[in-house]
């Protein structure tokens, strides 16, 4: 068996572990006979808590970890840097910034909350590309960009958040950066509009394999640069936004999930993404499982777990990316 057919044969087994030890372990504690004789028979009380409550946010965790792990391989496709990243470069705090506008004055709209939050996505990305790009590409200077515009867009969130010493807080899920409390209404709205968006990149990986070229490589062989870029990149930050709208603003798993899957199947994006896929719904169930049961009965989000792991392999990468481009 080669080490690549083993990598994810290895993610597989681990997501399918991990998500039947979160459906059967929290303050309701069942086996997994129990919890499909309950779901079956519909009188148990407990297993009905646990469909209500713990199944929704298992499901919205894979989800939104596997979109958030393959729109930051396409990200740092497009943008041939290995620090790119939705969380990051503000395209996750943008989605979210138009989300809870849309959430704050329609909330009849919340079904289409993810399209709303790919238009703060766009814009952000496109301001990113902008300015990182305008005279000569950095990684570092991508990264400062994309620190300021998370915080421009933060900022106008919080604006619509806290209205004096009122707090919307509880009706826009974009701001607490939770799973818990999800419904299966969420789960609709991140499993139609995910699904799309991965669906459609699998069919990138040709596209994705020549964007890391240069441009003048990839013009020679026939190929559209910018509309292929751009089409990736609009992907990427659908990606990023049905994540955001649903979940919240996690970062670093697309940056986490692609430079571990390197590793493993290599960088040929046929492989890279369907496995960045299972490595990234794997790592967000774990970490929502293990913030709910580290200091039960309280609960830690995954968002804050992925940023203590996040934050110092970010740190770890900029050290790395200075030694290999220099300094800005």
């Amino acid at each position: 068996m080669t080490k690549r057919l083993l990598s994810f044969v290895i993610v597989s087994v681990l997501l399918c572990s991990v998500v039947f030890y979160s459906v059967t372990t929290g303050s309701i504690q069942m086996s997994i006979g129990d919890l499909v004789r309950g779901l079956i028979s519909g009188t148990d009380e407990e297993v009905q808590v646990i469909k209500d409550l713990r199944i929704p946010r298992i499901i919205i965790g894979a989800f939104a970890g596997a979109a958030l792990a393959v729109s930051g391989v396409l990200l740092q496709a497009v943008l041939r840097n290995p620090l790119a990243e939705a969380g990051i470069i503000g395209i996750s705090s943008g989605a979210g910034f138009t989300s809870i506008l849309l959430v704050s004055l329609f909330p009849a709209l919340y079904f289409w909350s993810p399209l709303f939050a790919f238009i703060g996505g766009a814009l952000a990305c496109f301001l990113v590309y902008s300015f990182s790009w305008r005279s000569g590409f950095s990684p570092v200077k991508m990264i400062l960009v994309g620190v300021a515009l998370n915080a421009v867009f933060s900022g106008l969130s919080d604006t619509f958040n806290y209205r004096g010493s009122y707090t919307v807080t509880s009706i826009s899920p974009t701001t607490t950066s939770t799973l818990a409390m999800k419904t299966w209404t969420d789960v609709e709205i991140i499993v139609v509009f995910a699904s799309i968006g991965l669906l459609i990149s699998f069919f990138l990986c040709s596209s994705c394999n020549l964007l890391v070229l240069q441009d003048k490589t990839v013009k020679n062989l026939g190929v559209s640069v910018a509309r292929s870029r751009l089409f990736v990149s609009a992907i990427a930050v659908l990606l990023a936004a049905v994540s955001t709208a649903v979940a919240g603003l996690i970062a670093f798993i697309g940056l986490l999930i692609p430079h571990i899957a390197r590793q493993l199947v290599g960088s040929d994006h046929k492989c890279l993404l369907p496995f960045s896929a299972l490595a990234g719904a794997f790592l967000l169930v774990l970490a929502d499982t293990l913030g709910r049961i580290i200091i039960a009965p309280n609960e830690i989000p995954a968002s804050i777990i992925m940023s203590i792991i996040g934050g110092p392999f970010l740190i770890f990468m900029l050290r790395r990316s200075e030694k290999t481009h220099g300094s800005m």
